[in-house]
């Protein structure tokens, strides 16, 4: 192993174990790395599973024996949070292709009921670049059923008038799905399976995941009030995000589940250009900025983001992040890509906050860092 990708695993080790007062990190990761059809590194560190609680009086998390904490593995199957964003964008974009959509088609157009409340003007390629105008997120969660939940989506006004600013927003992938699930009348779950994931062969990527996987799965947070938004427990198996729980676990903002090897897959399709999901030019498409608004955005992706993707960041350069402590970058330029997959709210969220490595670098930006410079001295 190269002096960069060794040292990427000694300063994620590190991050996973740092000295005291620190707070890990995680309690453990999956790193995949790889240029063009090669994988250069898969490696795990730490733990699927180690808390069974956390403490909030004392700030600590409650571990369980140590005969039952489970190692993570390379086949560990991560909660990939709004990684799951990617694939709503790339099945809207499968839907583009075979003229069921139009990017720059209005969504009330294929969902009248959306239009309300001044949405009328909201498009697709608004909704995928995260430049509708929409808030955050709302309370879907605190909903006694699927027709109020939408309601509240139906009822909601705009921030700003849609395409004159960037606001990232749960809501945008959300009403993606909608749009999709009423053009196709397939349910998202399906339109994943059969668009991305059976054709690629990912077979350990799933909304809901089977209670026979639950041994692989790693587990996030003990999910109570006041710092969540259910009091669930720890989770383990079903989905984090308290809206997509909400929403029978599979919506287009968070819920899919998948593993390292599985992403791997998706970033060397894309950089081949398609790998019959999807043709070169809509792949293109998804990386090149939607609109400069202040934050370069693909549809679907992220560009250029430093934050995350370190020295491997550049124009064409695209990823995203997900709450639970998972990212993806993908390079053209250098055909290079890295999977960060961790259960970084594993007891808790609250210890997110603050959690650095060397020299202030957030763990994943430092490990794309890594990748790009072994990359640099291969050439």
């Amino acid at each position: 192993m190269t002096d960069h990708l060794a040292l990427l695993l000694r300063e994620l080790a590190a991050a996973l174990e740092p000295p005291a007062p620190l707070r890990p990190w995680a309690a453990g990761a999956v790193v995949l790395a790889g240029r063009g059809p090669d994988v250069a590194l898969h490696e795990a560190l730490g733990w699927a599973v180690r808390y069974a609680a956390y403490d909030e009086t004392c700030d600590r998390g409650v571990e369980l024996p140590r005969e039952q904490w489970v190692p993570m593995r390379r086949e560990t199957v991560f909660d990939l949070a709004s990684l799951t964003k990617l694939f709503t964008a790339i099945v809207a974009v499968q839907q583009i292709e075979r003229g069921r959509i139009a990017l720059d088609g209005r969504v009330a157009g294929y969902l009248p009921e959306f239009g309300g409340a001044g949405k009328e003007g909201v498009t697709v390629r608004q909704l995928l670049a995260h430049t509708s105008g929409l808030r955050a997120e709302l309370p879907f969660y605190d909903q006694p059923s699927h027709e109020t939940r939408l309601r509240l989506l139906w009822d909601e006004a705009l921030l700003q008038p849609p395409g004159t600013a960037y606001g990232y927003s749960d809501l945008n992938l959300i009403a993606t799905q909608l749009v999709l699930e009423r053009v196709t009348g397939a349910p998202l779950a399906a339109l994943v399976q059969d668009g991305i994931t059976r054709p690629l062969g990912m077979a350990d990527t799933c909304f809901n995941p089977p209670r026979r996987l639950i041994a692989r799965i790693a587990a996030t947070e003990d999910q109570r009030r006041p710092w969540g938004r259910l009091d669930r427990g720890m989770v383990h198996g079903d989905v984090h995000d308290e809206n997509a729980y909400a929403m029978g676990g599979a919506a287009g903002h968070a819920g899919l589940f998948s593993t390292a090897a599985d992403l791997g897959v998706l970033c060397r399709a894309l950089l081949a250009g398609g790998g019959g999901i999807l043709g070169p030019e809509s792949v293109a498409l998804m990386f090149a900025d939607a609109g400069p608004l202040g934050r370069p955005r693909g549809l679907g992706f992220d560009l250029d983001q430093p934050s995350f993707m370190g020295e491997l960041a550049g124009p064409r350069t695209a990823g995203h992040t997900g709450f639970t402590g998972t990212s993806l970058v993908i390079d053209p330029e250098s055909a290079s890509y890295l999977i960060l997959l961790a259960n970084a709210v594993h007891p808790t969220r609250l210890w997110r906050e603050g959690q650095q490595m060397q020299q202030g670098s957030g763990v994943r930006a430092a490990t794309a860092t890594r990748l790009a410079r072994w990359v640099k001295s291969l050439q």
